[in-house]
């Protein structure tokens, strides 16, 4: 019999909980799909492109914005891409302003730098420098600065968390006036929100996370900062691991006094769950709609 790693799982199984790409046949076609549909809006779109929130060259993000308006600040929805924090760019995901930005707001899809050329703790101090930046510069796109929503796929979801378990006021000493409540609402869709199992499966083969480094990049193991909702999905076809994670998530925070709304969409994949995106009447579409007021 095989040791035991984590919960009841030996190293096979707890390798099978997160390699996504064997449990969903065709999930390289749909990535394809992403970037092709990405690509297509990005002409369609009226939009701001590669804006350097930092000093990195992967330190940038795209903005779309819908056409007409009367000229009122737009709410703005941030979006973080998944990849396990290894691969991917915002260019496969520009497609998710579909959902957003023909209801009325300001799509933001953000980049960052990739492990192994960066650490998780480069990697997360880089989303929240993306969401400082768009805090202060909201007004350059039409964009209400009081109204910033945050959502992500996978490795992105972690990210949600993340960033809603910053304080703010004190990330950047020398700009102190960014507000606790920066992020207003959030959805993680299909996240991580504990690294440790993530430390001992096969993925550490690339993104040798340390023990202390999986520990403070764990947001069920953080405090949410401030009150804002934050809605936890997942596909109903994504497994136990990914189902416990959400979970564990969810009880914590709200021990902490935050509205959670749990879902698990029946049929969905790890992959077709973030496809609902390209659609605002789908379910996921609608309830980060919903959470906007849109």
């Amino acid at each position: 019999m095989s040791a035991k790693i984590f919960g009841d799982y030996d190293q096979a199984g707890l390798d099978a909980q997160y390699d996504n790409r064997a449990k969903v046949p065709g999930s390289v076609e749909m990535l394809g799909q992403f970037a092709a549909d990405s690509t297509a809006l990005r002409r369609e779109m009226a939009s701001r492109l590669n804006l350097s929130f930092g000093p990195g060259a992967d330190e940038v993000l795209d903005v779309f914005l819908p056409d007409g308006g009367d000229g009122a600040p737009l709410p703005i929805q941030v979006f973080i891409h998944g990849g396990y924090w290894k691969m991917l760019s915002k260019d496969e995901f520009s497609y998710v302003a579909k959902a957003f930005t023909p209801r009325g707001c300001a799509t933001a899809v953000i980049n960052y730098g990739l492990i192994p050329n960066i650490d998780m703790d480069e990697l997360v101090r880089q989303c929240r420098a993306a969401l400082a930046w768009i805090y202060r510069n909201a007004a350059s796109f039409g964009g209400d600065p009081e109204r910033i929503f945050i959502s992500g796929h996978s490795a992105g979801g972690h990210l949600v968390a993340m960033m809603m378990a910053t304080d703010w006021p004190a990330f950047d000493a020398l700009s102190p006036e960014l507000p606790l409540d920066l992020i207003k609402g959030g959805c993680g869709i299909s996240g991580l929100y504990d690294l440790e199992p993530i430390r001992l499966c096969f993925l550490n083969d690339d993104l040798q996370l340390r023990p202390d480094e999986a520990g403070r990049n764990s947001p069920v193991h953080l405090m949410p900062r401030g009150t804002a909702p934050l809605i936890v999905t997942l596909g109903g076809d994504e497994g136990a691991e990914y189902l416990r994670q959400s979970e564990d998530l969810a009880l914590a925070w709200r021990d902490s006094n935050v509205d959670v709304k749990t879902a698990v969409l029946p049929g969905q994949d790890h992959f077709s769950i973030v496809a609902q995106l390209n659609d605002p009447q789908a379910e996921l579409s609608r309830m980060i709609l919903r959470q906007m007021g849109l």
